[in-house]
């Protein structure tokens, strides 16, 4: 699809700036950047992600349940993401067939033709899934040490997207102080920033949400 790289380095740009502030504070930047990299940002995840289903049924038991739980949560905010992402650049298309920059006017449009807001807020309500997941699983006693422990099984079993995916996330979130905050402040920006697309606010993106 012509439109979808553009799409994506658009979205990418405008998260990098909805992320500012988080990215600018030393003990919430690496979840921030997490967050940006491996969770809800301008990256195709589609192939990881079917890398993992396919051997998280395996993993049943050899990690808590509440970790593999966050794993497929993460797996469907990735899938509904790229669902997302299809259809704006189907649409910016057949709306803007001669253009090839993005601006937030035409963004914001789309958006609104997209619709299905109800799917949109489910897309946040699984960012919160996510860091919220990863947070229970690091407070639970010797997961850092089994995460350790299993890191060359994991590589010979195949199973070396996963422990990536794992170690990011704990290694970011080990630095970060106040979990809840750091999750709701994402959750405000981006709730925020759906209601104005939808409103038809004229300038959505004035504060770099």
């Amino acid at each position: 699809m012509r439109w979808l790289p553009e799409l994506r380095r658009w979205q990418s740009a405008r998260l990098e700036a909805g992320f500012a502030q988080l990215l600018s504070n030393p003990r919430s930047a690496p979840a921030a950047r997490f967050f940006l990299t491996d969770v809800y940002g301008d990256h195709d995840f589609s192939r990881r992600d079917a890398d993992i289903a396919r051997v998280l049924p395996m993993m049943r038991g050899l990690l808590p349940v509440t970790l593999l739980d966050t794993v497929t949560d993460g797996i469907e905010l990735g899938a509904l993401t790229h669902a997302f992402d299809l259809r704006m650049a189907e649409a910016l298309q057949r709306v803007a067939p001669r253009r090839s920059r993005l601006d937030g006017a035409l963004y914001a449009q789309v958006y609104r033709e997209i619709g299905l807001p109800r799917l949109r807020e489910h897309q946040i309500d699984l960012i919160g899934e996510v860091g919220h997941g990863l947070a229970r699983a690091l407070a639970m006693p010797g997961m850092s040490t089994l995460l350790k422990v299993s890191r060359g099984p994991a590589k010979a079993a195949g199973l070396a997207e996963l422990q990536g995916f794992l170690e990011r996330g704990f290694t970011a979130f080990a630095e970060l102080g106040d979990v809840e905050a750091f999750i709701d402040q994402i959750d405000l920006n981006e709730r925020t920033l759906a209601q104005r697309l939808f409103d038809g606010d004229e300038d959505p993106f004035q504060d770099g949400s």
